[in-house]
């Protein structure tokens, strides 16, 4: 249609059509004349409303979803953040209670030897001693730990300290090659001295090779003079192997450390010997044996054959 001056009438005619019938539905409410045109008009033009607006959805909620995604982003990466936090956090739980368990039963060995002991924490394995097997700790000279002090943890003998600075000492492990302490077997005055071998287990001479030891017999320091460098009374190991004497002057034993080397975190240094040697007190309850079940067979006699009965008649 051009744009003529009946073109701009009929316009304008249309409009106020358009408001009259407006105004004339308001006035009339639920009684208006052209509600009967409005449901007729909603009944063709609604499924086509609702097919546009099942369209454009799916759009909406695209362009919705790409709008949020910044902050689903940063919120997903405090999600993460916050995860990792936790699971520090319960790792940490995790090393303080086994930290609190190993102090718990140090306090137990350095009480039933009656030792005065300096606790402190391993912060390195392998010191500057060439390949030797030590450790670390984080006590020193400043907390009254010297030279020639004897080690231990929950479990029984770590080792001695060998060098010792302001803040740190230098422990030689009992598994060390050049590790050697004087022993005494339990329940008994065998006496013997221990070397260490690495990762394998500790190696025994018995002074009496004629000595009766078995598998399982345990093992404590015999202690050294002045009570340096070692204390007495300190669970050793047990034997997990004993070698023929094949005629010599002693016995060799094979005898499995109470510590594990490789796993070490709380030790005690030794500042203060016991009054009076403790013996085998400090030594871990044997474990009680496991009873052998018995099996008990009961034969009942069988009734005689009806057979055999009647032959008998």
């Amino acid at each position: 249609m051009r744009d003529t001056r009946e073109s701009r009438l009929l316009l304008v005619l249309l409009i106020a059509i358009a408001f009259a019938l407006i105004t004339v539905d308001i006035r009339g409410g639920e009684d208006s004349p052209v509600d009967g045109a409005r449901q007729a008009a909603a009944t063709v033009f609604g499924p086509i409303e609702n097919g546009v607006s099942s369209a454009v959805d799916p759009i909406g909620n695209a362009v919705t979803a790409v709008r949020e995604s910044g902050d689903r982003h940063d919120r997903l990466a405090e999600l993460e953040r916050e995860n990792a936090a936790l699971k520090a956090e319960l790792g940490s739980d995790d090393r303080s209670r086994s930290r609190l368990a190993q102090l718990d039963e140090l306090l137990k060995i350095s009480g039933r030897g009656q030792y005065g002991i300096k606790g402190a924490q391993v912060i390195a394995i392998g010191a500057a001693q060439g390949f030797s097997w030590t450790i670390t700790i984080d006590a020193g000279a400043d907390d009254g730990i010297k030279r020639d002090m004897t080690v231990l943890n929950g479990d029984g003998l770590v080792g001695r300290v060998t060098t010792v600075g302001p803040n740190t000492a230098t422990v030689l492990l009992a598994s060390d090659p050049d590790f050697t302490v004087g022993t005494r077997m339990e329940s008994g005055d065998e006496l013997g001295f221990a070397s260490g071998q690495g990762d394998r287990p500790l190696r025994v001479e018995l002074l009496n090779s004629k000595a009766e030891i078995k598998k399982g017999d345990r093992l404590v320091t015999f202690g050294s003079q002045a009570d340096k460098p070692f204390v007495p009374g300190v669970p050793v190991g047990v034997v997990s192997r004993v070698d023929p004497t094949g005629g010599n002057l002693t016995r060799t034993l094979h005898v499995t450390p109470f510590v594990s080397f490789s796993k070490l975190d709380v030790v005690g240094v030794v500042v203060q010997a016991p009054e009076k040697d403790p013996r085998d007190t400090v030594l871990p309850k044997k474990p009680k044996p496991t009873p052998t079940p018995t099996v008990t067979v009961t034969v009942t006699p069988s009734a005689p054959a009806d057979g055999l009965n009647q032959q008998e008649q």
